[in-house]
């Protein structure tokens, strides 16, 4: 899908393109890749890159085409993974400003809104570049902040008992901040690249920059403490499931032991051999008292010593 935006304090929509104008490309299907390739004549590697779901940050130039590749959090409709980054092209030269997401992400709306709200003119290519990553940092810290109430909540179904389910799902939020890690650690090598760009000197916004470096720190670090939190309660929870299970092994085991005591007292007397007791009429049941007497005996020996 193809949609059409220009400054005028904020970003609008518009029905055609504009010079100056943003070319938001989300979710491509045949004919958009067509009108991207054929009429817009971007490089076609840089589509191919785009599309690829692992693809790092960074940035190349070719042709007279910028083109600066992010990567940007997304809320998944996978339960195995619920948290995800996907990547996020930036293509533009003195002519065109394209992006292309072969996903759907609320980033770009939100970035589209707050632009809006907040009556943003985007007076350069790279200046936008910066405000996208700031919102990708932004959108970041929101997604963390609900992986951070499901750990919590995880915790406390863990707290009543020790589910599959809920282990494993501490397990897809350990898997999504890695992916987070990974991909902030990203960008924020882009950022620096960025800097560094002699074309980009005379547009350089230091207070734009200094808010990007901040939110995509912030983010970065509190994705390695939720991460250090995750793991550090997995190995908590895999030492209470040791434990238990421990435990669980030692009262077995108890009792197997107590119950083998009257059953070898009777395999004794239940020989086929003469043993003085086979005329006795009370044989049966000094037979019986003597072996739970033996029983309760060793059951109090393991009480005292706490192994049940």
């Amino acid at each position: 899908m193809i949609t059409y935006l220009k400054t005028e304090q904020g970003l609008v929509s518009c029905s055609n393109w504009e010079p100056n104008c943003w070319i938001n490309v989300e979710e491509p299907d045949l004919n958009d890749k067509k009108f991207l390739l054929e009429e817009l004549c971007i490089p076609e590697s840089y589509f191919y890159d785009i599309e690829d779901v692992d693809e790092r940050p960074r940035i190349e130039y070719e042709d007279g085409w910028f083109l600066v590749l992010m990567r940007a959090p997304i809320k998944t409709i996978n339960n195995r993974i619920p948290y995800s980054t996907v990547p996020l092209g930036i293509i533009f030269n003195e002519e065109y400003l394209i992006t292309i997401c072969f996903y759907k992400i609320d980033m770009i709306q939100d970035f589209i809104t707050f632009t809006q709200r907040k009556k943003i003119e985007i007076k350069s290519n790279f200046e936008f570049v910066f405000r996208l990553l700031l919102s990708s940092s932004v959108w970041f810290l929101k997604y963390l902040k609900q992986i951070n109430q499901n750990i919590k909540l995880a915790e406390y179904q863990l707290e009543k008992s020790i589910k599959n389910e809920d282990l494993q799902t501490l397990l897809q939020l350990e898997k999504s901040l890695v992916y987070f890690t990974t991909s902030l650690k990203g960008n924020d090598i882009l950022i620096y690249r960025l800097k560094n760009l002699k074309v980009f000197k005379e547009d350089y916004d230091e207070e734009l920059i200094e808010d990007v470096e901040i939110e995509l720190k912030q983010a970065l670090e509190s994705t390695n403490v939720f991460s250090d939190i995750l793991s550090s309660m997995m190995d908590a929870y895999a030492s209470v499931i040791s434990n238990n299970l421990n435990q669980i092994m030692k009262i077995l085991t108890s009792f197997s032991i107590i119950l083998m005591i009257p059953t070898l007292i009777s395999s004794f007397f239940g020989m086929n051999v003469p043993n003085g007791w086979e005329e006795f009429n009370y044989a049966f049941a000094i037979i019986f008292m003597f072996s739970v007497a033996i029983s309760g005996f060793v059951a109090l020996f393991f009480r005292r010593r706490d192994w049940f």
